[in-house]
C-alpha cells in the first residue's frame, strides 16, 4: 500500500484525471502505461488491490505476479484477455463495465445497416471519382445494389443490451425483427415486439440482414463460417460490431466475391489493429471496415471509466465479490462472502483513511453525480471544493508523447510508475473493446454456445 492507503493502479493508460475525484478519497491511483505485466513496476505488483485496464492480456502467469491484487475491473464489456477463473481461483474479482457503450454501438450498427442498403459510401466515393449521373439510367447505374428497407428482416444473433437496442431502431425503419438467443426466458421477445427463432439456422435462412450482438466464448469463435454463410439466404447483408473472431474472415471474403452475400461491414476484426493490405478481406467487394470505434463517443468515454472507478470502489469500501455490480467470475468462487486467506472479507482488508482534504466522500457514482440539485461530471469537480496537492509523482516512466509533467502534478492524487528495467518501448495505448467476452450481450448470467 501507498502511504497506508490501497493502490489502485490504471494498469495500460497515462490518464487518471477521470478517475481520480472517484478515488481520491480512500486510495493512491497510479497509471502504468503498460502493455504487458513486464512491463508494470514492481511497486504495483507488489501492492496494487485494485487494477483497471483496457486490453493488456492477464493469463495466469501472468496474475500470478501480482502479489496482493483483489479486483479488476476491464473499461469496457469485454474481458476475453483476462483468465477469469484463474482469476477467481486467487481470490481476485474480475469486473467489466457493460452498458455504458449501447447507444453507440447500436447507432453505430444502424448507420452500417442503412450504408449497405442504401450505398451511401459507393455514391460517396462515386462522386470523388468525378462521376456525374446526367439522367435517371446513370443513377441507375451508379446506385445500383440500393434496396428498400421497410419490409426486409433484419435478423439479431443475442438480444442483450445492444442487440435489443439495435432492434427497437431497426423497426422504426420498418425492419421486421427476427432473434435468436437461446438464453433468453420465453416470452421476453414477444413483450418487446420481436419474433425470437428456435436455432441459428433459422434466423440465417429467414434473414435478410444479420447483425451479431452475442459475445465470444469458447464455443463460438467463428460462429459465422462456410457452413453458416451457406445457411444465410443468397444475397444477405452481415453485420458484425460485436467480436472479429465471431466471422471467418476467409469465409466472409470468399461469400462476398461469389456473391453468396451482396455486402458486409464490419468494426470488429479477427486480428487488430487491423492491416487491410495483409487480410483476407482486402479484395472483397460491397466490404465496409471501420476501426473497432463503435463504441466511442466522448460521453461514453467518460462514462466507461466512471462506472470502472466505481465499481474500483465499491470493491475497496464493501465486501468482494458481494458488493460489485457487475462480477463476471463470480460464478467461480467457491462460496461468495467472507473466506480465510482468499482476499474476501466483510470489512475491506486494507485501512480506509479519511480524506486528506475536508470534502465530503464522493458516493459511488452514475454518469452524473447530483449535488444540492447542480449536476456535474466527475473530473471536473463543482466550483468551491478544494482539490489536494499530488501525493507523488515518480515521472521517470513517462513517453515523450505522454503528459508533461506539470499535467501530471495537476492531477490531484495521482502516483506515475515507471515502467519495468525490462521493458520494451510503448508505441501506443489500446481502446477499451466493444462486447467480446464469454456473456451474452447485457446477460449476466447467460452464455452463448453453438
Amino acid at each position: 500500500m501507498a502511504g497506508g492507503r490501497p493502490l489502485v493502479a490504471l494498469l495500460d493508460g497515462r490518464d487518471c484525471s477521470v478517475e481520480m475525484p472517484i478515488l481520491k478519497d480512500i486510495a493512491t491511483v497510479a497509471f502504468c502505461d503498460a502493455q504487458s505485466t513486464q512491463e508494470i513496476h514492481e511497486k504495483v505488483l507488489n501492492e496494487a488491490v485494485g487494477a483497471l485496464m483496457s486490453r493488456i492480456p492477464l493469463t495466469r502467469e501472468d496474475l500470478e505476479k501480482f502479489k496482493a491484487l483483489r479486483v479488476i475491473v476491464c473499461i469496457g464489456s469485454g474481458y476475453d484477455n483476462v483468465d477469469i477463473k484463474a482469476a477467481a481461483d486467487m481470490g481476485v474479482a474480475v469486473c467489466n463495465v457493460p452498458a455504458a457503450t449501447v447507444d453507440e454501438v447500436a447507432d453505430t450498427t444502424i448507420c452500417h445497416i442503412l450504408n449497405l442498403y442504401r450505398r451511401v459510401t459507393w455514391l460517396h466515393e462515386s462522386v470523388k471519382e468525378g462521376r456525374r449521373p446526367q439522367n435517371s439510367e446513370n443513377v441507375r447505374e451508379i446506385a445500383a445494389g440500393a434496396t428498400r428497407i421497410r419490409g426486409e428482416t433484419l435478423g439479431i444473433i443475442g438480444l442483450g443490451r445492444t442487440g435489443t437496442a439495435v432492434a427497437q431502431r431497426a423497426k422504426a425503419f420498418g425492419f421486421n425483427i427476427l432473434f435468436y438467443d437461446p438464453y433468453l426466458s420465453d416470452g421476453i421477445g414477444k413483450a418487446l415486439g420481436f419474433q425470437d427463432v428456435p436455432t441459428l439456422q433459422d434466423l440465417l435462412y429467414q434473414s435478410d440482414c444479420v447483425s451479431i450482438h452475442c459475445n465470444l466464448n469458447e464455443h463460438n469463435n467463428h460462429l459465422i463460417n462456410d457452413f453458416t454463410i451457406k445457411q444465410m439466404r443468397h444475397g444477405a447483408f452481415l453485420i458484425n460490431t460485436a467480436q472479429g473472431s465471431l466471422v471467418e474472415e476467409h469465409a466472409l471474403a470468399s461469400a462476398l466475391k461469389n456473391g453468396n452475400l451482396r455486402g458486409a461491414a464490419l468494426d470488429v476484426q479477427e486480428n487488430e489493429p487491423f492491416a487491410y493490405e495483409n487480410s483476407p478481406l482486402r479484395d472483397a467487394p460491397n466490404l465496409i471496415i471501420t476501426p473497432h470505434a463503435a463504441w466511442y463517443s466522448e460521453k461514453s468515454w467518460v462514462e466507461l471509466r466512471e462506472s470502472a472507478a466505481a465499481e474500483i470502489r465499491r470493491a475497496i469500501t464493501g465486501r468482494i465479490p458481494d458488493n460489485l455490480r457487475n462480477c463476471v467470475n463470480k460464478e467461480y468462487f467457491p462460496s461468495s462472502g467472507s473466506m480465510s486467506g482468499s482476499g474476501m472479507h466483510s470489512a475491506p482488508p486494507w485501512p480506509i483513511e479519511p480524506s486528506i482534504h475536508p470534502v465530503p466522500s464522493i458516493p459511488v457514482p452514475t454518469a452524473h453525480h447530483e449535488t444540492n440539485g447542480n449536476s456535474f461530471r466527475y473530473g471536473i469537480p463543482p466550483a468551491g471544493v478544494p482539490v489536494p496537492a499530488p501525493l507523488a509523482a515518480i515521472t521517470d516512466g513517462v513517453t515523450p508523447d505522454g503528459p508533461s509533467r506539470a499535467q501530471i502534478n495537476q492531477i490531484p492524487g495521482a502516483m506515475v510508475m515507471p515502467r519495468a528495467a525490462s521493458a520494451s518501448p510503448i508505441v501506443s495505448g489500446q481502446s477499451p473493446a466493444p462486447p467480446m467476452v464469454s456473456k451474452m450481450d447485457g446477460q449476466a448470467d447467460s452464455t452463448m454456445k453453438e
